[in-house]
């Protein structure tokens, strides 16, 4: 058995394939054939998001993929930007009608703070807003599964106080170099699955020294040691790219790295994103 047939369990039953393709700069007129490709690859999972701009290549990938609806596990995200009901419902309509697959397995919202303001106000009340928008669906059957995104413990905490469902995932910026242990513990207590994205650190790690050394310790390569170490943390990651080979050798992750190597992994500090520090989510602000 290959990562590509192995699952989590979400804690509304839901299941969701161990290992995912990331769409995340991938323009919407290459986003089926990137799709297409990784489902002929065996993936079952794809990530997209309202922000991405592409979930309309990503949903016509899905249906022109030649495998059913309901073996694959789709999951897109509310902009970021919105912190309000009516228009949190809106949004998550459009991405229903853009997809135009049918349902969505797993929606998150996006980020606890608008771009603008990442990791600034307290919109609070807004996320409560946008999550009661995202249970609705969820309880009308639009939505299997539902989620959050870049949120720390205290913002799952604003949720988890007040929701009649609670998160089911978080989907974090986590990879060798960038380990959130307190988060990890928090969301492993509440029985929150931890997505990983950017698992190479947006392609930073295939330069970093020590995780080469790893890596040939073991014969593999760079992304696939950092596809190991994040599923080893329990976690799920997203790695994104469009290349078919990369594809396929970023699910040949059948070997295991040992407590030494993962503590050295887990203690590692990889946060330098050159240019995509530019963005907020690499930039923390």
């Amino acid at each position: 058995m290959t990562i590509l047939n192995e699952t989590y369990t979400l804690s509304n039953g839901v299941r969701v394939p161990q290992l995912g393709l990331g769409t995340w700069f991938i323009d919407d007129d290459q986003a089926a054939d990137a799709v297409r490709a990784a489902i002929t690859a065996g993936y079952r999972n794809i990530d997209t998001a309202q922000a991405y701009g592409n979930e309309h290549g990503v949903g016509e990938g899905i249906r022109t993929s030649g495998v059913a609806r309901e073996d694959l596990f789709v999951s897109t995200k509310l902009a970021a930007e919105i912190k309000d009901y009516n228009a949190a419902t809106a949004a998550i309509e459009k991405s229903l009608a853009t997809l135009d697959i049918g349902y969505i397995d797993l929606m998150l919202i996006h980020a606890p703070q608008p771009w603008d303001d990442f990791r600034g106000g307290d919109y609070a009340e807004g996320n409560r807003q946008a999550w009661r928008a995202l249970e609705d669906a969820h309880k009308a059957g639009r939505i299997r599964a539902i989620g959050v995104s870049n949120f720390l413990a205290s913002d799952l905490e604003n949720i988890l106080a007040h929701a009649t469902v609670a998160p089911q995932v978080d989907q974090v910026l986590l990879h060798a170099g960038n380990t959130p242990d307190e988060l990890l513990a928090f969301c492993e207590e509440r029985d929150i699955l931890v997505q990983a994205y950017s698992p190479i650190a947006h392609g930073r790690l295939l330069d970093s020294p020590q995780i080469k050394a790893i890596a040939e310790k073991y014969q593999v390569s760079v992304p696939q040691l950092c596809i190991r170490y994040t599923l080893q943390l329990g976690t799920q990651p997203l790695p994104k790219t469009t290349n078919p080979a990369h594809m396929r050798s970023n699910a040949e992750v059948d070997f295991e790295v040992s407590e030494a190597d993962m503590a050295a992994l887990r203690t590692l500090d990889e946060r330098d994103y050159g240019e995509h520090a530019a963005y907020p989510v690499y930039s923390g602000k």
